[in-house]
């Protein structure tokens, strides 16, 4: 990750060492990203410190590097080295990581984690006793009997021995949670051998079970295209299109399909077999309390299948949602430039580097990508979502107008594209453009919580149609009613429209729901000041100043803290901001 800079601070005073930054820049050009930061000159104890810091960081790769450097000083310490192993692994340097093993096995024989990375060296030299043997140790917990039996079945089946394969396979039965795997890569091994009865009956049976599987519609499309069924085929194809997102592999199979392409076999070798298990597990395993395993297993699947773009993509998800932002650009930047996956990879660089705060080079990443695809509408939508989220306001509506051109007929899946747009165009000013936007989206999605709310708002701000926008808001309410952004809408309308004992009650409400954000207690506060209760509004003022407001507001509130609020003009058009927030996701 980027450290931030209390994590600098700390990792200062612990390893007594100059830092500077890593970034984006030095590691694409090939530079050490991590030289600045001096690991040869910190001592054994602030180097062993340092490194815990940053693995609770889970910085992997900081930690890692001043892990190795406590350990010049106590090369036999089992916790350092068990934690270096760790540490190796999860920053990919499966090499290193294959040494620390063996030495972890001397004084621990049965560390699972070991085990798996030894029973996979073992695999990749071809020495498939050995390998099972570590496999079949490492057994001893759920996921060690699924890891340990999928990667045992895929050593037999490198040996062109399917019934071995199925037999290991049949132990997961035992666990009815490992049965769509069981199926899945039953399937896989019996296509690799050429068995094509039982592929048939393995891939259907899968199919039937877990249908919306990404993995199991592109792997039963396949076979079934490679054995002359092209029809059924595009059948299953346009069927996961047509009921999920337009995912790319799959988009990119059936284009192949129709434009005559030859199919290649989904997995021809047993390595990218262990690589789609170890792949299978991790995407399993994404929640926030496994996520940590999840990457172990992403980098494992990686060193069994180094060009495995799906992998890559994987690892860069798990590390954009870890918020190591840096690790997720190395992580999508290795994704070959011919994969259908590219364009995606560019799609999160961008989102990333935005999260770095380096909104420039995430807007030259997506108009590269754009001159690149011309016809890309996920390109052009997340431009605009890149300028909306940087308040560009025109720029992302024009970037939202470019995406729909590339849209044959906008229909319900196009609704959020109308309702950033009119978001655009609300915060440009441009209302007469705004307005029909989200009317637009609400034609798509009538009970879209969001839609309705920012709509409703700036119809009761701007005294059009009070009627409607009101039970607009309302039905917002109703629909989201622990949503503090919403109930904050109603409870802002009321004040806007004098109706100020109502609107107490309901801001009093947003403000339990959403107690941090600083424009709820700030339109409390103003309430409170019009029902008499001024104390408790100057503590709401207080508590919103406190609440980091926007400079601007900031201002506002500090002068009504000194002076209070004028008596109301009931005539006047008050300009708030729609305290939606308005939804920047």
């Amino acid at each position: 990750m980027k450290l931030t800079n209390s994590t600098l601070g700390a990792v200062l005073v612990l390893a007594g060492s100059i830092v500077a930054i890593p970034g984006h820049a030095a590691q694409s050009q090939g530079v050490d990203p991590y030289a600045s930061l001096r690991i040869e000159q910190a001592s054994p104890s602030g180097s062993y410190l340092a490194g815990r810091f940053a693995s609770r960081q889970r910085d992997t790769e900081v930690a890692a590097r001043y892990i190795a450097r406590a350990l010049e000083s106590d090369p036999n310490n089992p916790l350092l080295i068990e934690r270096a192993f760790t540490l190796e692994v999860s920053s990919g340097h499966i090499a290193a990581a294959e040494r620390f093993a063996a030495r972890v096995l001397k004084f621990n024989d049965q560390h699972r984690l070991s085990l798996l990375v030894l029973g996979l060296k073992a695999m990749r030299e071809g020495k498939n006793s050995l390998a099972r043997q570590n496999f079949e140790k490492s057994a001893y917990t759920p996921i060690g009997e699924l890891s340990a039996a999928l990667l045992t079945a895929w050593s037999y089946t490198s040996e062109n021995n399917l019934n071995g394969a199925l037999r290991e396979l049949d132990k997961l039965k035992r666990n009815q949670a490992f049965e769509n795997f069981r199926l899945f890569h039953a399937g896989l091994m019996a296509d690799m051998v050429n068995n094509r009865n039982r592929t048939e009956v393995f891939y259907k049976s899968a199919y039937e079970k877990a249908g919306t599987s990404l993995r199991v519609v592109q792997a039963y499309g396949n076979y079934l295209q490679r054995t002359n069924r092209k029809d059924k085929a595009a059948e299953i194809y346009k069927l996961f299109l047509n009921s999920t997102q337009n995912n790319p592999l799959v988009r990119g199979a059936l284009d192949d399909l129709e434009a005559g392409r030859a199919a290649k076999r989904f997995v021809a070798t047993a390595a990218e077999g262990a690589a789609e298990a170890l792949y299978s597990i991790a995407g399993a395993l994404t929640d926030e309390r496994s996520i940590d395993i999840a990457l172990v297993y992403a980098r494992l699947a990686l060193s069994s299948s180094p060009d495995f773009s799906e992998g890559q993509t994987l690892l860069g998800e798990i590390y954009t949602q870890m918020n190591l932002h840096r690790q997720a650009i190395a992580a999508y930047s290795k994704i070959e430039a011919d994969s259908v996956l590219r364009s995606s990879a560019d799609i999160q660089i961008a989102t990333n580097l935005n999260k770095l705060e380096k909104f420039d080079e995430a807007v030259k990443v997506l108009k590269s990508l754009v001159v690149r695809e011309p016809k890309n509408y996920n390109a052009y939508l997340s431009l605009g979502n890149l300028y909306r989220l940087n308040e560009k306001w025109l720029e992302a509506a024009d970037a939202y107008t470019q995406a729909l051109s590339r849209v044959d007929e906008p229909g319900p899946k196009n609704w959020s594209l109308y309702y950033f747009r009119g978001i655009s165009y609300e915060r440009a000013k441009r209302w007469e453009s705004a307005e029909p936007d989200f009317r637009k989206a609400l034609s798509y999605q009538p009970e879209q919580a969001s839609v309705l709310n920012y709509l409703g708002y700036s119809l009761i701000e701007k005294r059009i149609n009070l009627t409607e926008a009101f039970e607009m808001v309302e039905k917002a309410v109703s629909l989201r009613p622990n949503d503090g952004y919403i109930v904050d809408s109603l409870g802002w309308g009321h004040y806007q429209l004098g109706r100020y004992d109502e609107a107490a009650k309901l801001l009093e409400r947003a403000a339990g729901l959403r107690p941090e954000d600083a424009v709820i207690n700030d339109h409390l506060g103003d309430a409170l000041w019009r029902v008499g209760r001024k104390l408790e509004a100057r503590f709401q003022w207080q508590y919103a100043l406190d609440s980091n407001p926007t400079d601007e507001n900031a201002i506002k509130i500090r002068k009504k803290l000194k002076e209070g609020l004028p008596d109301p003009e009931p005539a006047s058009a008050p300009t708030a901001s729609g305290t939606e927030n308005p939804n920047k996701s």
